[in-house]
């Protein structure tokens, strides 16, 4: 009987917005030299969330300096589908939308997907994780909040791991996401739950040694994906 290997990989994407954002080139540049294995970019339009940070233009200059990074755009916007193209022409390598932006979710999918750009789709703290199961099929990954999005620096919310833990165990193989308060004094409970892609901002950014925070992550996560 041949043993089926474990598809899931560990990965740690740093949040961007972390950064000095002044110098974010250099930023983007020392985190993936500490073994980022993809940049974490939060696009917020002000209305889905109560802040404002960048959109396609600044995504395209970072893309026209950094050519082979992974992309991963988590849009905490209102109408999703309104910046698929830009964001795709920009260099984005996964679109990550909310579940709670849209009532068009197979549009977005669809048109994500027809770009050429991966499908990530969010669910927030108070949102059932039961609205995002339908759509696992079609998807690439599910981004679980461990915060409210919208700021950095937020206390991670425990309690969100029955989500993780329920995707984990009805999808084995999907590339489950947090984001929020993610860094190595709680890594162990969101590894043990079942993620395996690691959105830490402060933690990481804010670290005068990013590579060992990196390396802590990585560590814990693959201890379980081993298991």
């Amino acid at each position: 009987m041949s043993t089926c290997h474990n598809p899931l990989q560990c990965k740690i994407g740093p949040s961007i917005l972390n950064s000095d954002l002044s110098m974010l080139h250099d930023e983007c540049e020392k985190l993936l030299m500490s073994g980022a294995d993809y940049l974490h970019l939060d696009v917020m339009d002000g209305q889905f969330v109560p802040n404002i940070t960048f959109g396609a233009p600044v995504v395209k200059c970072l893309r026209s300096k950094i050519e082979k990074a992974f992309f991963d755009m988590h849009m905490m916007v209102i109408t999703p589908e309104r910046w698929i193209n830009d964001m795709a022409d920009a260099g984005a390598n996964q679109y990550t939308f909310h579940v709670e932006a849209t009532n068009q979710h197979e549009l977005v999918i669809r048109k994500i997907k027809e770009s050429g750009m991966k499908v990530g789709i969010g669910v927030k703290p108070n949102t059932d994780i039961s609205t995002v199961l339908p759509y696992m099929d079609d998807v690439d990954m599910v981004l679980v909040m461990t915060v409210e999005p919208g700021f950095g620096g937020q206390k991670f919310m425990t309690d969100m791991m029955p989500k993780v833990e329920l995707i984990r165990k009805t999808f084995p193989y999907m590339d489950i996401e947090v984001d929020g308060g993610v860094g190595p004094a709680n890594i162990d409970i969101a590894a043990k739950a079942g993620a395996n892609m690691i959105v830490s901002g402060t933690a990481v950014v804010k670290n005068p040694n990013p590579r060992e925070v990196i390396s802590e992550l990585r560590s814990n996560v693959e201890r379980y994906i081993k298991l």
